[in-house]
């Protein structure tokens, strides 16, 4: 299943907050992203159901293997995008963050495999 770029925009935040406090509940991802908590409802019903997230009895949020994989492979791209943004093209570190942030969702597998090899390249250089 391909997710969207929003559910993608979740899966990525639920990690980075739990590597941040060790848990995550709705509240915290609503604070994080700035959105309501019933967009968070209906985001954590819909990742529920596609298999990506489980909520234990006490309602935290964790992240399936699925969902770990998911959105581990999100956070990498946003990483590599930024960073090849930053380095090599020479943007500014939050404009490479804020453009990573959309590009990440869109690119082939074939572009940010390019991108990921022109930056091991200028790192070698």
């Amino acid at each position: 299943m391909r997710t969207q770029e929003s559910g993608e925009d979740y899966l990525e935040a639920i990690l980075l907050l739990y590597r941040k406090q060790g848990y995550v509940r709705s509240t915290d991802i609503a604070n994080a992203m700035n959105y309501t908590k019933a967009s968070i409802s209906r985001a954590v019903r819909i990742l529920k159901d596609a298999d990506y997230i489980y909520l234990d009895p006490n309602k935290m949020i964790f992240l399936t293997e699925k969902g770990e994989a998911k959105a581990l492979e999100i956070y990498e791209r946003h990483q590599v995008i930024a960073e090849y943004l930053e380095k090599v093209v020479g943007v500014d570190p939050e404009t490479a963050d804020q453009d990573a942030c959309h590009m990440e969702h869109i690119l082939s597998d074939q572009t940010f495999d390019g991108i990921k090899r022109l930056l091991k390249e200028a790192k070698e250089a």
